[in-house]
């Protein structure tokens, strides 16, 4: 049997995030007016204006409310135990973040049961769902031994769209570095493989060194994992760059930037490709507005990295000691209100360039998954409705919960 059409109609605001280039000119383009959607199972059929909308098996009247893509967070860490407030608390009182709480989470998380993380960790993707998340990316890395990164990747893939294996978080508390970069780079590795897509690195100070990091990063390279980084994000340091040299999808922080920082990121990219980026794929830089301001961090520059010409993406990096919020909608009011990207620009870092980040943004790729963070016919049937006439109220409105229906893969999750 044929799966059932659904016909959304009467959208006052559509964005569809389907982007042509760059420019302001497309991105006003790519928001419709009286639109409507139709989706045919999990996929997206039809895309237009409502008075030519085609019949479908039910119908939805969204009574005018805006329609945006379903958030795409590309950066969380969601399989924990245990609580930091009293870390946050320090930090409000003027004590300077540093990665050390990491092994606060750790030591809880190992202590956990399967049944307590499973249990977690649904209650988190569930809340992200519910405002408006459709695609999640998490992270190992509060496990930091070979079985409990195990545990944590094995976990993680029941409940989240993609796992990033982030074994090289934290040398472990009494741990030789070098001896448990050699066990993030062998027999972690292969635990976690059956698992993962991706392998995450933490490229500073206190953390892993670029020669670590480069190591770790290699090795997961030839294990057949795509790359992503954390870096600049305490300091200027050498992420960006080593990102850039291994061909990582995404950096992830980079508050503090150098000119030539900015330069390596924009020239991985080269001259705008179209649509669908048929040439060279670069590093998205992804920033962390939550983050920045629970760290009280420097903003990451993001109005100057998208003047410079890099890709950007916005994500919640939901974490217990320094995000704990999976509120993209708030990420993106941040990011408007205090990093100087208009509304659409926002919007889009926070689906289609979320997408980008993930190399989830066009087609069927190889795992026959469809596209996600932009609204086209073929793409997966990822859609948000906010209770509000324009995208404009998710700056205009700070804080107000605006979304008001959520479908995921043709689904209704909200």
């Amino acid at each position: 049997m044929s799966p059932a059409t659904l016909l959304i109609d009467n959208i006052g605001e559509l964005s569809t995030q389907d982007w042509q280039d760059g420019s302001a000119d497309a991105a006003a383009a790519s928001v419709l007016r009286d639109a409507a959607v139709v989706f045919d199972g999990e996929r997206i059929a039809w895309v237009g204006p409502s008075s030519s909308a085609p019949a479908a098996d039910e119908r939805y009247d969204a009574e005018g409310r805006t329609a945006l893509p379903g958030w795409v967070d590309s950066h969380s860490h969601l399989v924990f135990a245990g609580d930091r407030t009293a870390e946050f608390e320090a930090r409000m009182a003027g004590q300077a973040y540093a990665a050390g709480g990491i092994g606060v989470t750790t030591a809880a998380t190992r202590a956990a049961s399967d049944g307590d993380l499973r249990r977690l960790l649904a209650a988190r993707v569930a809340e992200a769902a519910a405002w408006g998340t459709t695609y999640l990316e998490t992270k190992t890395g509060y496990g930091l031994d070979v079985e409990n990164e195990r545990r944590s990747a094995a976990l993680a893939a029941e409940a989240v769209d993609e796992v990033t294996y982030l074994g090289a978080h934290l040398v472990p508390a009494g741990a030789d570095p070098e001896a448990y970069t050699e066990l993030v780079c062998g027999e972690m590795l292969d635990a976690v493989r059956p698992y993962v897509r991706w392998a995450d690195v933490f490229c500073e100070r206190g953390a892993f060194t670029e020669e670590q990091s480069r190591r770790v990063l290699l090795a997961c390279r030839e294990a057949g994992l795509g790359l992503r980084v954390h870096g600049n994000q305490l300091g200027p340091g050498a992420g960006v760059q080593l990102a850039v040299e291994v061909g990582a999808a995404s950096v992830d922080h980079v508050n503090f930037l150098d000119d030539a920082d900015v330069e390596a990121l924009a020239g991985s990219w080269g001259k705008w490709p179209g649509p669908q980026f048929v040439g060279r794929m670069g590093t998205v830089a992804t920033v962390l507005p939550a983050c920045d301001l629970s760290t009280r961090a420097p903003l990451a520059p993001a109005r100057r990295l998208l003047d410079a010409g890099v890709q950007i993406a916005i994500a919640s990096n939901c974490n217990p000691g320094t995000s704990y919020t999976s509120s993209v909608a708030f990420c993106v009011t941040t990011a408007v209100l205090q990093m100087g990207l208009s509304v659409q620009e926002a919007v889009r870092a926070a689906t289609f360039g979320g997408a980008l980040a993930l190399r989830r943004h066009v087609g069927l790729d190889e795992d026959g998954q469809r596209a996600v963070g932009s609204i086209a016919v073929g793409h997966r049937a990822d859609i948000q409705l906010l209770d509000a006439p324009s995208a404009t109220h998710l700056a205009y409105r700070p804080g107000m919960p605006l979304t008001f229906a959520v479908w995921r893969a043709g689904e209704r999750v909200r």
